[in-house]
């Protein structure tokens, strides 16, 4: 089974992802927009053991702010479009511990902490898009109080297998 494990952010966020998503994203459909922790990884690992490791993990943290300050771009690597959240010590430590106790190699580039809301886009759409989005004067704060892992259903979306609160006073 396939499994990975994120942040969903507030209605008010997850609206204005979606309101960018639904023209300029592919997997619009199939995940409710996110800021990925953990990319998705398969494993024999039983699930149980899977739900372990992130409680003791997510009891580490307490809750964070999460600051959206921009749109910004990943291209040259790719055309993909993103609400870029500030890296925290929390968002980085959460990572971190996260790949360093649950299958799957960390990824060749570094943590962006973000939002996706294009990609898969030509050159020519990203260059239009992105420079009508970057100039939007995005400003967003919220709490985070809780990860997700989640999993990969038969017909490609994801859905939420446990949710877990942060911090040692919500466990």
């Amino acid at each position: 089974m396939k499994y990975g494990i994120v942040i969903f952010p507030s209605k008010t966020l997850q609206d204005l992802a979606n309101s960018y998503r639904k023209r300029y994203d592919p997997n619009y459909a199939l995940i409710p927009p996110h800021v990925t922790l953990k990319a998705a990884f398969e494993t024999d690992m039983n699930v149980k053991e899977i739900t372990k490791k992130i409680e003791d993990i997510a009891k580490k943290y307490e809750p964070f702010t999460l600051h959206i300050r921009k749109v910004s771009s990943f291209q040259p690597i790719n055309n993909t479009i993103h609400l870029k959240a500030d890296k925290t010590p929390e968002l980085e430590g959460i990572y971190d511990d996260l790949y360093e106790s649950l299958p799957g190699e960390k990824p060749d580039h570094p943590f962006v902490p973000h939002i996706t809301i294009g990609q898969k886009l030509s050159n020519d759409e990203h260059s239009d898009v992105y420079g009508q989005l970057r100039m939007l004067g995005v400003e967003h704060e919220e709490m985070v109080d809780r990860i997700h892992l989640v999993y990969q259903l038969e017909n490609q979306s994801w859905t939420v297998y446990e949710t877990f609160r942060l911090g040692k006073d919500h466990q």
